[in-house]
């Protein structure tokens, strides 16, 4: 049975996820909280949105991941890899690379990874090679995994499919790839998502994801960018 994501929802049932374009998505509970991953700035292709948070969760500095003064209300930033309590929410921050060199090519990334109402999510920034053993056993189960999948800059399509194999999310959530706004010279998402059988498309729409009524085994969430 499909399940329609898109619905809305009560945030003291669900969390609200809005892909806001490129690594970018902000994240509501009902407590309160508004998350903010990997603010762009200009030059990636989108409109740059209007978005307040109290957090806001910095992978690396690149110019398209860590424009944290689009973000309005005075967040806490988090860009550093250990345990950090923010709100109420505890967030994991894993030390990785954004090449396959070490860093020799594009410097640190860290894959954070945190809970909200319930839902565990972990978002790979800029990852650029296979995750340390170690790393993968602490992500593996996770409820949402956000990928890239647009290669070049980030891993490529079968890289980001054998993660999601490895971490076995709920959901997966294909992000960093080219599209009609992002004109980078990476792959758009239709490799990654030909590579599973259990895909689904829901637009220009947040999404609502709750404890205990996500799905299993693993399925891709297309999202359309909203801003």
């Amino acid at each position: 049975m499909t399940i329609d994501f898109t619905a809305e929802r009560p945030l003291t049932e669900a969390v609200r996820v809005s892909w806001l374009g490129h690594a970018m998505f902000l994240l509501e509970d009902g407590a309160g909280n508004r998350l903010v991953t990997d603010p762009y700035g200009d030059g990636v292709g989108y409109p740059l949105p209007g978005v307040e948070a109290g957090i806001v969760l910095v992978s690396h500095d690149h110019f398209d991941h860590g424009n944290v003064s689009l973000v309005k209300g005075d967040p806490v930033v988090v860009r550093e890899a250990g345990e950090h309590k923010v709100g109420g929410i505890s967030v994991i921050g894993f030390p990785t690379f954004h090449d396959a060199s070490g860093g020799g090519e594009r410097g640190g990334n860290v894959v954070f990874l945190w809970d909200m109402q319930g839902v565990t999510f972990v978002h790979l920034g800029d990852l650029g090679h296979a995750l340390d053993p170690a790393i993968a056993s602490r992500l593996k189960g996770a409820d949402v995994l956000f990928v890239p999948v647009g290669g070049t800059f980030t891993i490529d399509d079968a890289q980001a499919a054998a993660l999601v194999e490895e971490i076995a999310p709920r959901i997966a959530v294909p992000m960093h790839y080219r599209n009609s706004a992002c004109s980078f010279p990476i792959l758009t998402e239709e490799p990654f998502a030909s590579r599973f059988t259990r895909v689904q498309r829901v637009g220009r729409s947040p999404v609502y994801l709750a404890p205990g009524e996500l799905p299993e085994p693993t399925l891709v969430l297309v999202m359309d960018f909203m801003s």
